[in-house]
């Protein structure tokens, strides 16, 4: 079989490779300490499995319509609305499997070949791959731990042109932990109203902040209309393999993205909505117990990383992982993964998989970490440093 030439312009997300390694390493009896997958180890909370249970029994095993099941939007718009200081109407949702798919149906819903994208790198790999898959220029904006990973407003105003269509943004970040200012998000608005852009506004981890508070740019004057939120129940209830998420945009063009949806997947799952139903209506308690938990990680775990010699660990003030900064050991990101993996046994992630500006970094997850198992990973990392010092 032929395989179109599309294909080529593909990307992958590296995380899915590296876990399917390591548990073949596991199937050999080899003992891994998992740092590469962004999950949490957390059980989905018993309301939401018991809302899941329920729908089941009551036979919500049936089509919905591709927009997703009325009552559920409802509770979303209420929650965003909520959360967001914005009006938001249930014809603004629109639920997909997950949250990557809004990254896929926005974009091929609103860009063009030719057109430019301005993406966070290092960044989530799904947003270049996305870009490139259908013609348009993916165009980086590096994150730099020098100055907290957070935008050099001054780069991006430099990059935009004419043919700039969007600007991804993602806070907490997804490698880095890094979070956008107040200040960088009011100009991030400024630029996109000028400029006459979209903005794309990942908020996946907009419930595990540890310093501060969340703050979406929709939130901003006259920004409502032009951006797009995404945002999913797999961290925020632990929920990964439910794959249930959603976005919130305008309701023409949640239109065309429900066609998109009903053209691929015809609609997300009837039972996962109701769970998603309940999860939003259970006590935040829930949250602010795992929140809490992953502070507790984040604070053992860099305390104990800053040990090893030749690295620099800036502390991320949300999000579940280190981007650990190893450029003075004079190896790549993917030498010291290699040894990491196969000689010590812990699987991480190469600063690179997440674009050029991760090189030089290493991503560690504490997601799915509790302290014990990140005191094993550290030692074992610490014994074989003088190797990755060589």
């Amino acid at each position: 079989m032929q395989i179109a030439d599309r294909i080529s312009k593909l990307g992958t997300e590296q995380a899915f490779h590296v876990l399917a390694r390591a548990k073949e390493m596991e199937r050999k009896g080899i003992n891994m300490v998992h740092m590469e997958i962004g999950d949490t180890d957390f059980d989905t909370p018993r309301v939401v499995k018991e809302a899941c249970k329920k729908a089941i029994d009551d036979n919500k095993t049936h089509y919905l319509p591709s927009q997703g099941l009325l009552e559920f939007r409802q509770e979303i718009a209420k929650f965003i609305s909520k959360t967001r200081g914005i009006a938001v109407e249930p014809e603004e949702v629109v639920v997909t499997p997950g949250a990557k798919p809004i990254i896929f149906y926005t974009l091929m819903a609103t860009v063009n070949p030719g057109d430019e994208v301005i993406v966070p790198n290092p960044g989530f790999p799904t947003y270049e791959s996305v870009v490139n898959f259908i013609g348009a220029k993916a165009v980086p904006l590096p994150l730099l731990s020098e100055k907290k990973f957070n935008f050099d407003l001054n780069l991006l105003e430099k990059l935009i042109t004419k043919k700039t269509k969007y600007i991804i943004v993602n806070s907490p970040h997804n490698p880095t932990g890094g979070i956008l200012t107040h200040e960088s998000l009011v100009r991030i608005a400024q630029l996109a109203k000028e400029n006459d852009m979209w903005v794309l506004s990942d908020e996946v981890y907009d419930k595990f902040i540890f310093e501060g508070k969340f703050e979406s740019i929709s939130s901003l004057p006259n920004m409502k209309e032009r951006t797009i939120i995404l945002n999913a129940f797999t961290k925020t209830y632990s929920m990964s393999g439910w794959r249930l998420g959603y976005g919130v945009m305008n309701r023409d063009l949640a239109k065309v993205v429900s066609n998109l949806v009903n053209n691929s997947i015809s609609c997300s799952p009837n039972f996962t909505q109701w769970a998603g139903i309940a999860g939003l209506r259970a006590p935040e308690s829930i949250v602010t117990k795992f929140r809490s938990e992953l502070k507790k990680r984040r604070d053992a775990f860099v305390t104990e990383i800053k040990k090893l010699p030749k690295v620099k660990c800036h502390t991320p003030p949300g999000g579940i992982y280190l981007f650990l900064d190893i450029r003075e050991t004079g190896k790549t990101s993917k030498e010291v993964f290699e040894i990491l993996f196969e000689e010590a046994h812990v699987a991480t992630l190469s600063g690179a998989a997440f674009g050029k500006y991760g090189e030089g970094f290493l991503r560690l997850s504490f997601g799915s970490a509790p302290v014990p198992r990140i005191k094993e990973a550290v030692k074992r990392m610490a014994g074989v440093w003088p190797k990755i010092l060589k």
